[in-house]
């Protein structure tokens, strides 16, 4: 009998998970507590059709995993435009300066979108394979198989892989018997990437600031927006500018947060950036499933890549994953990528396929 593995996420590294997994022969179930695919890949459409990332958006040719599986998946990618005039904001009694932005490390976005990844991997899987809507809220690892349980059902396994964050894990699902406490403590003082991150980006007619020669890139240390890009889609016949809001905005309400971040943008691109078609924004401190509300304000990358979540937990019966987890990029895309394939070939290495 195939050994069955629950993967707890549907993001990224949770679907590569169960791709890898069951081309090896092994029955996989996803579980996962969204109700869409992607996790903290999240692709909007917003007026006209034209695509906003609210979750990962960039990456880079050191980022050898993801492209590697981008060319596996026959997914292609575009180079970040930056062309033209760029500007930095160093404090608010000084005009926006203009600045060079390098072209020797240019970075690249997915064409059609991060989530194009997304769909490609769960065109490989069957849907009874992915359950969506599905909270898990205990392990119990005491038996010989493994018990997953949500509010209302409960599932037997194997074994258990989890790409959720490490400090959710932990604050989240009731794990019997008790994860060792050093792997718990670390876990918890382990920062989760986007648990501070407001994205919001604005939809445009035309792509007026390339008409200015203007790259539409800029960043700030006074804010609300701390970095902000052009988003135009690959064939240039959507346009936008998206970016980084400073999570400290989050709390205020979503209006006071747009007029601030309006204000802003007036200063950089003039009276124009008020001609919006449309104008979204994502708070991912307030997401449940990336910011538990008992997590603590910790450094960016705090213990992201900590070697201790490579080992194989409960006699071998849990595996820890996810982009947090990840020895190199950790909190990437790439990293993503690079711990589901540790986890697979670490799951292969302990247990046989019957």
């Amino acid at each position: 009998m195939k050994k069955k593995v629950i993967i707890l996420g549907a993001g990224l590294s949770g679907l590569y998970t169960a791709v890898l997994l069951k081309s090896q022969g092994y029955s996989v179930q996803i579980l996962e507590a969204r109700k869409r695919l992607g996790g903290r890949i999240y692709t909007q459409y917003a007026e006209l059709e034209t695509p906003i990332e609210m979750g990962a958006t960039w990456f880079g040719a050191k980022h050898t995993h993801l492209l590697a599986l981008l060319q596996k998946m026959g997914i292609e990618y575009y180079k970040q435009h930056t062309e033209g005039t760029a500007y930095f904001e160093p404090f608010s009694l000084a005009p926006p300066q203009k600045i060079n932005i390098p072209e020797q490390v240019p970075s690249y976005r997915i064409d059609g979108g991060s989530e194009a990844i997304i769909k490609a991997l769960a065109s490989k899987l069957s849907e009874e394979e992915i359950q969506l809507g599905t909270t898990v809220s205990a392990l119990n690892f005491a038996t010989e198989k493994v018990s997953v349980s949500s509010s209302s059902h409960t599932w037997e396994a194997d074994l258990v892989v989890s790409t959720l964050p490490p400090a959710l894990l932990c604050l989240s699902v009731a794990i019997n018997p008790a994860l060792d406490l050093e792997v718990k403590n670390i876990a918890l003082a382990t920062h989760t990437w986007m648990q501070d991150s407001i994205k919001t980006a604005l939809v445009y007619e035309t792509p007026f600031w390339r008409d200015k020669d203007v790259s539409g890139t800029f960043f700030s240390n006074v804010g609300p927006v701390t970095e902000f890009y052009d988003h135009s889609n690959r064939a240039v016949e959507k346009y936008a500018l998206c970016g980084f809001v400073n999570g400290g905005y989050a709390g205020i309400n979503a209006v006071q947060r747009k007029e601030k971040v309006l204000a802003q943008l007036e200063r950089f691109f003039g009276e124009v950036v008020h001609t919006y078609l449309d104008y979204v924004e994502y708070v991912w401190p307030q997401d449940p499933y990336t910011k538990h509300e008992a997590m603590p304000n910790i450094f960016p990358h705090q213990n992201n890549g900590h070697s201790i979540f490579e080992r194989a937990l409960m006699d071998g019966k849990l595996f820890l994953s996810g982009s947090e987890t990840a020895r190199n990029f950790p909190g990437y895309m790439d990293g993503a990528v690079q711990s589901a394939e540790r986890v697979v070939n670490d799951l292969k290495t302990i247990h046989s396929l019957v």
